[in-house]
């Protein structure tokens, strides 16, 4: 696809006539352009001429006598007075640094910087939209915005703990909050998407339940799903909020969930028959299949947790049979993660063929159990003393390759896999290739790394390699596309405040953060040196005005 737009876009510009200069419109007159010219220059003009009205003026203002009272006055300077004024200097300089670094580290840019740009530049007159076309700018904002969103899309983890038996228990062990306000509003929306649809109102229970899904707060949820059991002992979703949310063990969550399918599927069954009846009825359908897959999933993934592989293996290899429409919700996802527990490496590669395509999203968990498979048949007999002396083979060059794909599209996991920066609970939403993702695959699949001797060995000994492939990743990739630069914010928004969200590429440090920081050393230095050679740096203060005279 991107050639073909490629080759539309050279068409369109061969039939289209020349475009102007930059910055210049050709219906404007004479006296644009001359202002256009002249506006990079005006400074420069300005500056000229306050040299030569001060020249013109040398005599009235006596500026000699001035300068000769000047060096006197310095003359009669202490050393105690240079002590204080580079002491003074320092510290100044000093809290500038310190500002700038904790602005620099908050929100990643520059505190002088973009008051320079925001503010200063405008009057100085380094503006260049004010001969530009009035749509340009914003057409240019309104596609970046638009491609801003389209990187930064957030998914729903398909492999999210549960609140009340995972989430909550970490929050009574540690006191602290696993997920924030936005990644609990983010469900929200989900649950009202998948459980609620047009024809609740016909039914009490349903009502009730479009309110709970609504509630903030989790108290008032739980009471609500037991008022709808009150009036519809069948209600599903409700068995569904009370599985996520009251339930404090995975075995208390798995009993509440074969209700709710029990439920479930009788609600189906008679949404099946009544489906052609009229748009509503598929609405209610929908819904029902929603509900249906969410349980299933759910009770999947319990019997994995409880150490029931191969019967949570079952439930999703049926499900994705059954509705293969579905395959939005990623449960070749869960798929895979409980194929690598059972270490059925050819039922993994089988599912990879599948949805390891350029046509299909890619994801942490594809690209990188891609390269922990290839990686299986080499790294048990890897050495980077031997590989560096024979040169690597075809399999281990495969492997490689593997593992700079992976790591070019997410490239925050490797990380996690060595160790080199410690997990938290993943969020019930990922931010593909951003650090959200990194902690989800992680948490899930360090275990089947490790199980494979050699395979962190090889990792670690390529992964950084793939960074010499693309030295600038924000503006061309390899084999994917540039990575975005919005994941860290979306991010920060995802993970909770005690995580250090992880930032790829690394940013280097403003030239104003240098810059504060040797005017701070060097100002303490030479406060330091007045102190200690007072006479020496007395005379060498009192040289250096003559010495910028002469």
């Amino acid at each position: 696809m991107a050639d073909g737009d490629g080759v539309g876009e050279a068409a369109t510009a061969a039939a289209s006539p020349p475009a102007p200069a930059p910055g210049l419109s050709p219906s404007l007159g004479w006296r644009e352009r001359l202002r256009a010219g002249l506006a990079g220059t005006g400074a420069s003009l300005w500056f000229v001429a306050g040299l030569g009205l001060l020249y013109a003026l040398r005599v009235p203002l006596r500026l000699c006598e001035n300068l000769a009272a000047v060096t006197v006055f310095l003359n009669s300077l202490t050393p105690k007075f240079y002590v204080a004024l580079t002491g003074t200097s320092s510290l100044i300089s000093g809290l500038i640094f310190i500002f700038e670094w904790w602005y620099f580290h908050k929100h990643g840019t520059s505190f002088i910087e973009q008051v320079s740009v925001s503010h200063l530049r405008p009057l100085m007159g380094g503006t260049e939209s004010s001969i530009s076309e009035p749509g340009s700018s914003s057409n240019r904002e309104s596609e970046t915005s638009r491609q801003n969103l389209s990187e930064c899309k957030v998914w729903r983890n398909p492999l999210n703990l549960f609140r009340g038996a995972e989430y909550r228990r970490y929050t009574w062990v540690t006191g602290k909050e696993p997920l924030t306000y936005y990644d609990m509003n983010l469900s929200a929306q989900d649950h009202q998407t998948f459980f609620t649809c047009d024809t609740d109102f016909l039914r009490p229970s349903d009502i009730v339940m479009q309110k709970a899904w609504r509630e903030r707060n989790p108290p008032a949820r739980i009471k609500a799903a037991y008022q709808a059991l009150e009036l519809n002992n069948d209600c599903a979703t409700a068995y569904v909020l009370l599985a996520e949310e009251e339930a404090t063990t995975i075995v208390d969550a798995e009993k509440l969930f074969k209700q709710a399918l029990k439920a479930g599927e009788t609600i189906y069954r008679q949404s099946q028959q009544c489906q052609h009846q009229s748009p509503q009825h598929e609405a209610q359908l929908r819904r029902d299949t929603n509900v249906l897959v969410y349980i299933k999933r759910r009770l999947a993934m319990c019997a994995r947790k409880l150490g029931r592989i191969r019967e949570a293996v079952k439930i999703m290899r049926d499900l994705m049979k059954e509705f293969p429409p579905l395959t939005m919700l990623n449960i070749h996802e869960n798929l895979l993660e409980s194929l690598l527990e059972l270490q059925a490496y050819a039922d993994v590669q089988a599912v990879l063929a599948k949805y390891d395509d350029i046509s299909l999203p890619k994801s942490a968990a594809i690209c990188y159990t891609a390269a922990l498979l290839k990686t299986r048949t080499v790294s048990d007999k890897f050495s980077p003393e031997t590989a560096s002396r024979r040169g690597l083979s075809t399999a281990e060059i495969n492997a490689v390759e593997a593992i700079h794909r992976a790591v070019e599209f997410n490239p925050h996991v490797p990380k996690y896999l060595l160790e080199m920066k410690s997990l938290i609970l993943p969020p019930e939403h990922i931010l593909k290739r951003g650090d959200s993702e990194a902690i989800a695959y992680a948490f899930f699949h360090l275990q089947h790394w490790k199980r494979i001797e050699g395979a962190l060995n090889l990792l670690q000994c390529t992964w950084e390699g793939t960074f010499r492939m693309i030295p600038y990743p924000l503006e061309k990739g390899h084999l994917f596309y540039p990575y975005p630069s919005c994941t860290e914010t979306a991010d920060r928004e995802l993970l909770p405040t005690f995580h250090h969200v992880s930032v790829y590429p690394k940013k280097e440090l403003p030239f104003f953060i240098h810059f504060t920081a040797g005017l701070c050393s060097s100002t303490a230095m030479i406060a330091l040196l007045t102190h200690q050679f007072p006479e020496i740096m007395g005379v060498f203060a009192k040289a250096v005005p003559w010495c910028l005279l002469t």
